[in-house]
């Protein structure tokens, strides 16, 4: 099957600094972070810090992220009537069935919950995802099988999930993942709902085209004692850049779910140097969980729509970027996009 790029077409976010989209992704460029004291308390007795979502009320479980979530995928639709809306299938992005503290009912009852409360009943094909922060590229690997049958249209990739819950903190607390009082290589927790609309790319105007994808399978994970050496993060960068016929030397930058932890930070190094044959100058890095906090399965929609706001306002680092993700049982995904202007 010929697969065709896809380009993001529409974006949304709901985080813990911004409602929307623009101004999330303002606050992101400026280093602006919502990190205050919890409701929460570490094994220490101080308030763990987080990044929450200011909310109407306080709600909790499936309702809360169903208030996160309906305004992210409202926004990425902003451009598309109701009646077109319904023929768009929706790829929602959870937390996976491991998770301690992960709420009952996501996987049976939470799309139909968002479809009531967003009126928009979508696209048969529609489906949850429950893969953390590679749910969404999985997504994505989806939306192009749909639109290259033209099965749809277009596609909508929303993630929701949040972090901000005791059986959570409790559970990564006692692995030694979670920044407290007692441990300064952690992260923080945060939540937020994100959403990216994707169609097909065009031979003219400006857009952020998905030009390639790769998938890979780390055996040192960040709770092993294997030595690490980012196999499965370079298995990941290889296929991205050779499915977009580029190579690490024609990135211009990096933006990834890179979240406080050594670990992240070290393998995406690694990974680099295993594939960078000639020198650069200058390869940045971005990784906006310094300001939202770490967001689970919203990871991924919510640096693709950082990407997509970088490369419409002008302040991206250059045309082409790498994006890369993982989860906690060693899946890892990359992605490379690149800014095309027609």
């Amino acid at each position: 099957m010929n697969r065709k790029p896809l380009a993001i077409v529409g974006s949304g976010m709901f985080c813990g600094v911004g409602l929307t989209a623009a101004s999330a992704c303002a606050a992101i460029r400026c280093g602006i972070d919502n990190v205050q004291e919890t409701r929460f308390m570490d094994s220490g007795g101080e308030w763990i810090m987080g990044s929450s979502v200011p909310l109407e009320q306080p709600w909790r479980g499936r309702k809360k992220l169903v208030e996160m979530i309906v305004p992210a995928i409202r926004e990425a639709l902003s451009n598309i009537n109701s009646e077109d809306a319904r023929k768009i299938p929706l790829f929602l992005c959870v937390a996976v069935k491991e998770r301690a503290g992960r709420f009952e009912g996501i996987d049976d009852l939470f799309l139909k919950e968002v479809q009531n409360t967003s009126n928009i009943q979508f696209h048969e094909k529609s489906a949850v995802i429950a893969n953390d922060g590679v749910g969404a590229v999985e997504a994505i690997n989806r939306a192009l099988e749909l639109i290259s049958q033209k099965t749809a249209q277009y596609c909508l990739i929303a993630g929701v999930d949040t972090l901000l819950v005791s059986g959570t903190l409790a559970s990564y607390e006692g692995k030694e993942r979670l920044l407290t009082s007692n441990n300064s290589n952690g992260f923080i927790p945060g939540e937020a709902g994100a959403a990216i609309l994707v169609g097909p790319a065009h031979s003219s105007g400006l857009q952020t085209v998905i030009k390639g994808i790769g998938f890979g399978k780390e055996k040192a994970t960040i709770e092993s004692e294997e030595p690490l050496r980012a196999d499965g993060l370079v298995q990941a960068y290889k296929e991205a850049l050779s499915s977009a016929g580029l190579s690490m030397g024609d990135l211009d930058y990096r933006i990834t779910d890179a979240n406080g932890e050594q670990y992240k930070f070290k393998e995406g190094d690694l990974a680099v140097t295993r594939l960078l044959r000639e020198h650069k100058g200058e390869f940045d890095i971005w990784h906006p969980a310094e300001c939202i906090g770490e967001v689970g399965a919203a990871m991924v929609p919510g640096l693709l729509v950082v990407v997509e706001a970088a490369a419409r306002k002008g302040y991206a680092r250059g045309v082409n970027v790498v994006c890369h993700f993982g989860n906690d049982s060693g899946e890892r995904a990359a992605m490379i996009l690149t800014q095309t202007k027609g």
